[in-house]
């Protein structure tokens, strides 16, 4: 029994982690700006901050089916 096909001794790549990190970033400033927006009063900020998380969420999930 070799461990060639085993997932278990695959390294994830140091490109992997990269974007994840990535996806985290954008998450927290999306919500970051629609926090801010609302406090503001400014609905152009909300929206950009829904479609930064909606983009982290979706990065992420990819992240997430890539490594299966």
């Amino acid at each position: 029994m070799s461990g060639d096909g085993d997932r278990a001794t695959e390294r994830t790549p140091p490109a992997t982690y990269l974007r994840a990190i990535v996806a985290v970033l954008v998450f927290a400033l999306g919500v970051a700006g629609v926090v801010y927006g609302e406090a503001d009063d400014s609905p152009g900020l909300q929206l950009l901050g829904v479609l930064l998380v909606l983009g982290a969420v979706v990065l992420g999930v990819r992240i997430a089916r890539r490594r299966r």
